[in-house]
């Protein structure tokens, strides 16, 4: 065996090993690397002390590192902090905005240290010159390139380049989490959207007795016989709700009293007593409060939009950017005279949003007016 041979066969020790988030040996940033690779000083360039250089890489590292983290705790939030009432989805959005905040705001801290406190430091000024790319404008780009490749450290200073490649990662598997939530039959807020198209209307009290309508602010129970002024009206929640603000976000009702002849077919008849109607207070547009009330017209007014319902015509919208009708709540009276409520909304109260593509409640709204 030859020596040539052998020193084939041989591999050379001092070759060092490559290490993930590192060029291979020998190479540059763009191929040859060409005369910016070299190690030649720019004339007018401040340079940072490289003591402090140091303990700025080790804050941006630590940056990045938060950024890891707190990437792997917005995946972590998004599988445990489920939603399904208000107060859990309270928790959720702030464990998920809380852990994505603070991962980009490790990443843009830790850049922004990068730059200012490893990079040297420099001014340019930029000479007009004709927009052709040409192969001298070319080679300027590359060197310009290799410089500031050298200057920021990418390649000189493994500990950055490592940790911007571990912050990185996992940033780029949020948007793969996300998409599980194109789905909706499988994603965690399909039982909570349910829960905002049903009221407290539905339930029972303690006794298993349906909820008596009860005047909002006194407390008070209506009896049907007391409310026989018509062109009267109210403003009404569910009994034993009174303080209770998500409840009262959706249930809140107005009862209007009309002569029978007054009312109209929109209306259902099996839903009124003794020509007393209730309608969901929540203006169907954006949710603001559909209080105002003309009682020679029978208009409900919305303020904040102007929309307009028709409260003898089973409130269907007759002006304004309203979508559909406020739905109406079925009433009747108990043994002791009290309005109470039949059941819950045919259909969801509130903003359009969350009747649309719902056929299901579009048919209870159809079969609920039959």
């Amino acid at each position: 065996m030859t020596d040539i041979e052998h020193e084939i066969e041989q591999p050379d020790e001092r070759v060092p090993k490559r290490v993930i988030g590192t060029p291979a040996p020998g190479t540059s940033m763009l191929g040859d690397g060409g005369p910016a690779a070299r190690d030649a000083e720019v004339a007018g360039v401040t340079y940072q002390d490289e003591t402090k250089a140091r303990k700025a890489e080790k804050i941006v590292a630590l940056c990045f590192t938060i950024t890891f983290l707190a990437a792997i705790a917005f995946i972590i939030s998004y599988v445990v902090f489920q939603v399904g009432s208000p107060e859990k989805t309270a928790i959720s959005n702030l464990a998920l905005g809380g852990s994505l905040t603070l991962a980009l705001l490790g990443l843009a801290v830790g850049i922004v240290v990068w730059v200012r406190q490893i990079m040297p430091k420099y001014s340019l000024i930029q000479e007009r010159h004709p927009m052709v790319s040409d192969e001298d404008s070319r080679e300027v780009v590359a060197e310009t390139f290799l410089q500031g490749a050298k200057e920021s450290g990418f390649v000189k200073r493994p500990l950055l380049r490592r940790t911007l490649l571990l912050a990185a990662a996992p940033l780029g598997l949020i948007p793969l989490v996300l998409l599980r939530d194109l789905d909706n039959s499988k994603m965690p807020g399909a039982k909570f959207n349910e829960t905002l198209r049903h009221t407290v209307w539905g339930e029972k009290t303690k006794e298993g007795k349906p909820l008596r309508l009860v005047v909002e602010g006194t407390g008070q129970p209506i009896r049907a016989a007391d409310f026989n002024s018509p062109g009267g009206i109210l403003s009404v929640v569910p009994e034993g709700y009174q303080h209770d603000l998500n409840a009262l976000a959706k249930a809140t009702l107005i009862l209007i009293k009309f002569r029978p002849d007054e009312i109209k077919s929109g209306t259902n008849l099996n839903w009124t007593h003794d020509g007393i109607v209730a309608y969901s207070k929540i203006c169907t547009h954006v949710g603001c409060p559909a209080a105002l009330y003309e009682q020679t017209t029978h208009h409900i007014l919305c303020p904040c939009h102007q929309s307009t319902f028709d409260a003898a015509d089973g409130a269907k919208v007759i002006f304004g950017p309203a979508a559909r009708p406020l739905p109406q709540l079925p009433i009747t009276v108990d043994d002791q005279g009290y309005l109470i409520a039949k059941g819950d909304f045919a259909v969801p109260p509130g903003p359009s949003y969350w009747e649309r593509g719902d056929a299901e409640a579009e048919a209870r709204a159809k079969g609920g007016h039959a």
